[in-house]
């Protein structure tokens, strides 16, 4: 039997559930920790910010983010933070990509610009490469042999998937697992298939219009201020936030698990983390080798005037060449701030030697060379950010799967992109996940 005096004595405090983490996934299940009967909850994050990887930066006028973030309001997240809601902003953004020809065209594929506009001779070609490799491509290993099995060979070259694979990932298509190429890139299969091309070609059907949810983005003010009043219920509801905290350890005692952060030691019987599994293997004294890898995000922030060469609010690099991999155009959710435009650029920093310096150059000329924002472009500064999502290297879901067994053997239960190393391309995906794991705890 837990021994209450000893815990007095040493200044240990006691909460019925401990989450390490402040980003959707631990906000989540705070909330869902709190409905299901748990008077005390004590959220713990080194980050001195709710949000986790949410996160922006301003500059003067100017407001960035780190990455893209693009929210809807028929999201399951809503049931749980329903304060976000009315301080989303509403925005209408389009997504476009620059493919190896130089041409700004639909994201991710395009059959106008990647087929019908390559000719005839070349349409051949890719149609006898997709059979080519149908037939005798069968065998599949990684990411590269599920790309190719289902658009050939040629097509993920000519339309620029491949490089853009390794942008994203880090990684050269080859070296990524195969089971993360079957989960996350279902979108190839689905667009190569022959219902899909034939859509193209029909005429729409007359009916009743189709009712889409709306795209939001985060208000203007930042994300400290769109989670300020959720911060507040749950804090109502029985949760307390303890942010800037340095981690220092995790250890069993009795049935119980006690944390040790900053100067506070706190008891609970319950433990949820949604930190990268390699923090809370060490936090526990977990020593394991597993190599799980992620990626170092670099994100760059200009302002720009001047004719930029596209509309669309979000361009992905499919070409060829150049760096970096998506870039964000947040004056068009927020207009222009001293009468520039204003847009980050993400880049895998691994691909440049983790220089702000090589990333912006190389930035600037391949623009140049593709006739893309032609003016006035300033930068105006830099965000550098690990953990941001997980590198799915060979095997690298067996190896995150043995280390979370073994962080649940030891008594933490792990969930949401960095806990369970999942990549998690949306709130909504990462609540849902959120929502069946604890449903079963």
């Amino acid at each position: 039997m837990y021994d209450i005096e000893a815990d007095i004595q040493s200044g240990t405090e006691a909460v019925d559930a401990i989450v390490l983490g402040a980003g959707i996934s631990g906000l989540v299940s705070a909330s869902i920790l709190l409905n299901q009967g748990y008077q005390r909850v004590l959220i713990v994050d080194e980050y001195d910010h709710v949000g986790g990887n949410h996160i922006d930066v301003q500059i003067g006028e100017y407001t960035f983010d780190i990455g893209s973030f693009i929210f809807q309001d028929d999201s399951p997240l809503l049931r749980h933070l329903p304060e976000l809601l009315p301080l989303y902003c509403r925005v209408n953004p389009t997504w476009g990509r620059l493919n190896p020809q130089g041409r700004v065209t639909r994201y991710p594929i395009s059959i106008k610009d990647d087929l019908i506009a390559s000719g005839i001779l070349e349409c051949l070609r890719i149609l006898s490469s997709v059979v080519f490799a149908r037939i005798f491509r069968r065998k599949l290993r990684n990411a590269r042999d599920f790309a190719q099995f289902w658009i050939g060979a040629r097509l993920l070259h000519r339309s620029g998937l491949e490089h853009y694979m390794e942008r994203f990932y880090g990684l050269a298509p080859d070296r990524i697992d195969l089971s993360f190429a079957e989960k996350r890139m279902r979108w190839i299969r689905e667009r190569a298939s022959i219902r899909q091309f034939w859509s193209f070609f029909r005429w729409p059907k007359v009916g009743s219009p189709v009712i889409r949810n709306r795209q939001l983005a985060r208000p203007r003010e930042g994300f400290a201020y769109l989670y300020q009043d959720a911060v507040q219920r749950l804090e109502q509801n029985g949760a307390e936030f303890f942010l800037g905290a340095t981690l220092r350890s995790l250890f069993k005692r009795a049935n119980s698990l006690v944390l040790t952060a900053g100067e506070r030691r706190i008891r609970a019987e319950r433990v949820i983390s949604t930190i990268p599994l390699d923090r809370c293997l060490a936090l526990c004294g977990l020593n394991e080798e597993h190599n799980l890898e992620t990626v170092t995000l670099m994100s760059l922030f200009f302002s720009f005037d001047g004719n930029r060469g596209f509309s669309d609010s979000i361009l992905y690099n499919f070409s060829h060449s150049g760096s970096w991999k998506r870039l964000t155009v947040y004056s068009d959710f927020y207009g222009r701030a001293n009468g520039r435009e204003f847009f980050a650029v993400e880049v895998n920093a691994d691909h440049v030697a983790g220089s702000i310096e090589r990333a912006a150059q190389q930035f600037r000329e391949h623009i140049a060379a593709n006739s893309l924002f032609a003016g006035d472009l300033c930068l105006e500064g830099s965000r550098t950010l690990a953990n941001a999502y997980p590198i799915y290297t060979k095997n690298a879901e067996q190896r995150s799967t043995k280390a979370i067994e073994a962080l649940r053997s030891f008594g933490v239960q792990t969930i949401g992109r960095q806990g369970a190393f999942d990549y998690q391309p949306t709130a909504q995906v990462t609540t849902l996940k959120v929502e069946r794991a604890l449903s079963r705890g």
